[in-house]
């Protein structure tokens, strides 16, 4: 506690008196002040004892002293010190009515008292009560340091925090969440704060804010009602060392602003919290090596080599079946084209990897870093794992995002979550097909293509899964496909590809030059034979021809082509040409 005037008229050394204004003692003293002024005022912070001898003033004239001590309430002055016996005997009537108009507590102080014993008991008190709040604050750093290191971690934290605060706390992760809470039923009241945490997280770190601002609210581990609990003071705290990224939000709510000692207890929880949350950079950039390397390995066809390297940090991510995931920001260049160099058991991996493991997710350039729809998925994926303390590798390749991640584990279920909540703000769960989508997305633009549930053996398949799926996804204009949705629906929609149409166009070539001579309609024919499977009448009915035309045209077809009808693979093609060509032009 800061010094009082009780404390100090309770001083044994002071020997001071109360003259007026005894029922506001318990104020606390932020500084003793000796001023001879007839209007000090103006060298006033607020809170000060001034101490006087009435030297330069007119104590006598009650108007001269009404105005003085209202001045001196206004400016904030907490007491006033008269010197007794110096220049009056006893303090002036006129002085102590003034003082106890205005509710000013008036302090005799005796002759044997120099004033600067009065300076020195304020000074030595309010450096005992900073050392105290020192004291506890490392108290405090330490409790809270044996809490987040134990085996409940940020919540055990919380906890600790709630009760030093004598309030209650709570963290935010990077979406925004709740994820834990003291006491338990302080989770209800931060829910509610979740637009002034988005508000803090739209700023750049470290930052703050203060929401609320006291009110009767009490923290005394009991839930306060509802109208109670809206009226406390919440404070909430940034977490990370990133200027515009924050990877955590700490919400501390309490009846009064915090003291000294509270805010020391406050600083530590963000400072360890963040270390909780945000790891070094090198140790990220290591771990990324590490996870390139299991990676490697496992498409290299070598899981036992992966799991030995993998040790306890991804060995338990291959010990289940884990699901394959490979991201992209189609902007353009290498991050719109497809890697199709998959590796397969015999084969190296592709070089990106080498390079990704100096590369960290998040760390774009400028403020889009803020707006990286790789680094919002990695974040969000990593702290749904660490909820539950799943393992999931995630490997930078380049322009795109490699992650292993458990089948049915938190990680892809909020993978799956994000990208249903990205779409809904889009307006639209699946864009029409449109070859210039890819090359203009939008600012959260993003695809994701999911394998099947794999082992450590299948590695390679699962990759060439979430390729697939990605390629699927691309064409799709949907931000995420797994790939039990590739077979699903029609094969039609993969068609619509610049590659698919320029075979098409090939191969039809000689047909549509030869129609343009207007020697026949030999497109429109092989079109009508093939959808009825090679039936000649049925086929010469929809052409309205007589069926030997049709075999005439049939033969022309395979005299131009070069090719026989006989051939399955051919007339697979042709159907795929003429398919394909037909998407074109519908697009």
């Amino acid at each position: 506690m800061p010094p009082t005037l009780a404390s100090l008229v309770r001083h044994p050394g002071l020997r001071l008196s109360v003259l007026a204004g005894e029922d506001r003692l318990e104020t606390p003293v932020r500084w003793a002040h000796v001023s001879e002024l007839a209007d000090p005022v103006p060298y006033m912070e607020g809170g000060e004892l001034l101490l006087i001898t009435a030297m330069q003033i007119e104590a006598e004239d009650p108007e001269e002293m009404s105005r003085y001590v209202r001045r001196l309430v206004g400016a904030g002055v907490v007491g006033l010190g008269f010197a007794l016996g110096v220049k009056y005997a006893e303090v002036p009537a006129a002085l102590a009515a003034a003082a106890k108009e205005e509710g000013l507590p008036l302090i005799g102080v005796p002759r044997p008292t120099p004033f600067i014993a009065i300076s020195k008991a304020v000074s030595a008190a309010i450096a005992a009560d900073q050392y105290r709040a020192v004291t506890a604050g490392f108290e405090a750093q330490r409790e809270l340091t044996r809490a987040a290191i134990g085996a409940e971690g940020p919540t055990a934290l919380l906890a600790r925090l709630a009760a030093h605060v004598d309030g209650w706390a709570a963290l935010y992760d990077v979406s925004g969440s709740v994820v834990a809470a003291a006491p338990d039923w302080a989770a209800r009241r931060a829910a509610r704060l979740t637009a002034d945490v988005e508000r803090l997280r739209s700023r750049p770190g470290p930052a703050s804010i203060v929401v609320g601002g006291g009110g009767e609210a009490a923290a005394t581990g009991a839930e306060p009602a509802e109208d109670t609990a809206a009226a406390d003071r919440v404070e909430l705290q940034s977490l990370g060392t990133g200027r515009r990224t924050t990877r955590g939000v700490l919400a501390v709510g309490t009846a009064a602003p915090l003291g000294t000692a509270e805010r020391y207890a406050v600083h530590s929880a963000v400072a360890l919290l963040t270390l909780t949350t945000e790891r070094s950079r090198a140790l990220r950039e290591a771990e990324q090596r590490l996870g390139a390397a299991v990676l490697r390995m496992l498409l290299a066809g070598e899981p036992d080599h992966a799991r030995a390297v993998a040790g306890r940090l991804y060995g338990g991510l291959l010990d289940a079946p884990f699901r394959m995931l490979v991201a992209e920001v189609p902007s353009g260049g290498a991050a719109q084209q497809p890697h199709t160099a998959t590796p397969g058991a015999d084969e190296a991996p592709p070089e990106p990897f080498a390079e990704a493991t100096t590369t960290t997710v998040g760390t774009a350039a400028g403020e889009a870093e803020a707006a990286d729809p790789l680094a919002t998925l990695t974040d969000t994926m990593e702290t749904a794992a660490a909820r539950i303390g799943e393992s999931v590798l995630v490997v930078p390749d380049g322009e795109r995002l490699i992650v292993l991640a458990p089948d049915g584990g938190a990680a892809v279920a909020a993978c799956a979550e994000h990208a249903r909540a990205v779409e809904s703000r889009r307006g639209t769960k699946a864009r029409p097909r449109d070859r210039t989508a890819a090359t203009a997305p939008h600012g959260d633009e993003l695809v994701i293509g999911l394998s099947a549930p794999a082992g450590p053996i299948a590695a390679a398949a699962a990759y060439r899964q979430a390729e697939q799926a990605l390629s699927v996804a691309r064409r799709r204009g949907r931000m995420l496909v797994e790939h039990e949705q590739v077979a699903a629906g029609s094969v039609l929609p993969l068609l619509a590809d610049d590659a698919v149409r320029a075979f098409a166009d090939g191969m039809l070539r000689a047909l549509h030059e030869h129609d343009a001579t207007g020697r026949g309609d030999l497109v429109a024919s092989l079109r009508a034979w093939l959808s009825r499977h090679g039936q000649w009448d049925a086929a010469a009915a929809d052409l309205g021809v007589h069926r030997h035309t049709l075999r005439y045209r049939m033969r022309r077809v395979e005299e131009i082509l070069g090719r026989s009808l006989d051939d399955p693979d051919v007339r697979m093609e042709l159907w795929l040409a003429l398919k394909a060509t037909a998407a074109g032009t519908s697009a």
